[in-house]
């Protein structure tokens, strides 16, 4: 299990100048700094749900079909059920519909549907921001990387700052991801997904022309972490669509590791997917 002791959030946060900026500096000059989602040694943060939140107006993501809702875990009075995709969003092209309409079809005849966490598969971008329900979400800061990841990972999304992309970028699970700071945002521009994955908790697919941009910012007094994001992908939806996640704030001490595969790869026994087994050692 690996755990960061204190000193070592101490230190991140330090690096990234979270810890040294906040007592030297006046509150007008530090409202023009670029935010910091690690401002202590304990700050995390918990997802409000998981699902998107919708735009204000413009194309919305996926969600459930209204004949079929869908009730998350730990709602009051109510049984827990699986997604079962409302195959009505406009944004869906007609391939993508009718694999879809298959997936559905199978939860509605009782089989249990994939979910990237419950079968240790990387979920992608950008259903990183809804893959785990209650599940602390920690950011490693420094001046030329951002490093987030999950409690319990054993997923880690990269993201380098100032830089543009590659020229070249090789397909993977979670693309190659750049960033800078737009006042009080953090803006990141995501390509070179694999088609592996999915968009959403609903299984809506895609292709390799996936290009997503999310903008974080820290609102409530640093109390609410907001992302909304914007989907593009001409191979599988008729026109680019837009959503968004919220965090609030947490305070955890420590950084646990969950080995999926190497432990019980299935929540809850549920065989719902293999588990992604490595065909070569990394070392």
């Amino acid at each position: 299990m690996l755990k960061l002791a204190p000193f070592q959030y101490v230190w991140l946060a330090a690096f990234s100048g979270g810890l040294f900026l906040s007592g030297s500096i006046g509150a007008a000059e530090r409202s023009a700094l670029p935010p910091t989602f690690a401002p202590d040694a304990e700050t995390s943060w918990i997802p409000v749900g998981d699902d998107y939140l919708p735009p204000e107006t413009g194309p919305r993501p996926v969600t459930f079909d209204p004949a079929h809702p869908y009730v998350p875990n730990f709602t009051p009075g109510k049984a827990p059920t699986y997604r079962v995709a409302d195959l009505s969003n406009p944004i869906l092209q007609p391939w993508a519909r009718d694999q879809m309409r298959k997936s559905n079809d199978a939860v509605l005849a009782g089989h249990v549907p994939f979910r990237a966490r419950e079968s240790c598969w990387p979920p992608g971008i950008p259903t990183f921001l809804v893959y785990a329900l209650a599940t602390p979400l920690y950011f490693l800061e420094t001046p030329r990387q951002m490093v987030i990841t999950y409690s319990g990972g054993p997923e880690l999304r990269h993201v380098y700052l100032g830089v543009p992309h590659s020229a070249n970028v090789k397909p993977s699970w979670y693309g190659e991801s750049v960033g800078h700071y737009e006042g009080d945002a953090l803006v990141v521009d995501t390509i070179g997904l694999n088609q592996r994955t999915y968009v959403d908790n609903y299984r809506t697919p895609h292709t390799d022309e996936l290009h997503v941009v999310e903008r974080y910012r820290l609102t409530e007094g640093g109390n609410i972490l907001e992302v909304r994001f914007m989907v593009e992908d001409p191979g599988a939806f008729t026109q680019s669509w837009s959503g968004g996640q919220k965090f609030r704030r947490s305070r955890r001490t420590s950084l646990s590791e969950l080995p999926c595969v190497e432990g019980d790869a299935h929540y809850f026994s549920y065989e719902t997917y293999p588990a992604p087994v490595a065909g070569k050692p990394d070392f």
